[in-house]
């Protein structure tokens, strides 16, 4: 199991939550506690959208909860009651994810009884508020979350996966099964990949130059998760038709072979790229002449169609596939290459130091 930040912080925010309030002398402290449980999230932005409907479901928890105890008193049946009209009202309204705290403030305060019912229940409000501010203080200052770094790191080391695969396959040498494994195994780490994304997009900038500087930068990163989602595509057919492979002619699957040596190192070129370790003028998939070019491949192919025999026609349709999927390949290598340079070009680097100096 992996101890992560979220895990240090949900830790931190119960005994600062419990801290503060000893500090204000508020009765039954550990609904802070609580309620900071409930409050701590992956990133700063959803934090703050949970304390806005956190603190919307309390105050519904705590106007149900006061009313049912003033007009029926404190019997078993109407805190159920009271608990599936908070639960009807939480959903019309879109709180879903609050009604676990707003379902503990009403209980918290039905189980006040006596004279000072209502400034009891103030305080147990504010016992629970206290908590969720004090979840959302430590998300905000304690171990802040990068997710700039881990989108990269998670992006370039499942990216160098699929290139080992690729280089086997393009070479028929890996083994079938280990191939299926790592093609399952792959497939999860790209949608993590996507959920990274999802988080680094939400992070809000708060000065209008970083903003444009981050927006530009997102429009880097979904195009590098679209490549390797291609590169990945490519590794699946390669798989999916290696029995059509080994029985092509030895010259069309050294041409495949070596287009795809080229494509892979373009790949490798282009993450070293973004994070300034490599020239802009120095990554080109054109950058040898003796690279067999786009046109030449299609040139070759037609002409191996042409002369292949009606018996081999079903391995010639399937090898289109390969080959289109090498192509799309290439196209989004070569718009992902045009996007590192606009927004190199625009932001003198400035952004990808720190990006280059946290990971390399």
């Amino acid at each position: 199991m992996k101890l992560g930040a979220r895990i240090f912080k949900t830790g931190v925010a119960i005994v600062f939550a419990l801290f503060l309030a000893e500090v204000l002398q508020l009765p039954h402290p550990v609904f802070a506690g609580i309620a900071a449980i409930f409050a701590i999230q992956p990133s700063i932005y959803r934090s703050y959208l949970t304390i806005i409907e956190q603190i919307q479901g309390n105050v519904i928890g705590a106007i149900i909860a006061i009313s049912f105890v003033l007009l029926f008193g404190h019997q078993l049946v109407i805190v159920g009651l009271a608990a599936v009209i908070i639960i009807i009202i939480m959903l019309k309204l879109g709180l879903e994810k609050s009604i676990s705290l707003a379902l503990v403030m009403m209980i918290a305060i039905m189980e006040i009884k006596g004279e000072e019912f209502l400034s009891f229940a103030l305080l147990r409000f504010l016992t629970i508020v206290i908590g969720v501010l004090a979840a959302f203080t430590v998300n905000l200052l304690f171990m802040p979350p990068k997710y700039e770094t881990k989108l990269f790191q998670s992006t370039h080391q499942t990216q160098d996966e699929i290139i080992r695969w690729t280089r086997l396959a393009g070479r028929q040498v890996s083994e079938h099964i280990a191939t299926k494994k790592s093609l399952s195994k792959l497939k999860e780490r790209l949608t993590q990949v996507d959920q990274l994304y999802s988080l680094f997009k939400e992070e809000r900038s708060y000065f209008k130059k970083s903003s444009r500087a981050k927006n530009r930068k997102l429009v880097v990163y979904r195009q590098m998760i679209t490549t390797s989602r291609s590169s990945y595509d490519v590794l699946k057919r390669l798989h999916q038709f290696e029995n059509e492979l080994i029985h092509l002619p030895e010259h069309f699957r050294m041409m495949i072979q070596e287009r795809l040596d080229t494509l892979l190192t373009y790949h490798e070129q282009l993450h070293l790229k973004f994070v300034g370790k490599l020239k802009s003028d120095h990554v080109s998939t054109n950058s040898n002449v003796d690279y067999i070019q786009r046109h030449e491949v299609m040139e070759i192919f037609a002409k191996e169609i042409s002369l292949t025999k009606e018996e081999e026609e079903f391995s010639a349709y399937h090898l289109l596939h390969i080959l289109s999927a090498i192509l799309n390949y290439e196209e989004q290598l070569e718009h992902l290459d045009k996007l590192i340079v606009l927004f190199q070009r625009n932001h003198d680097y400035e952004v990808n130091i720190k990006l280059e100096e946290e990971i390399y």
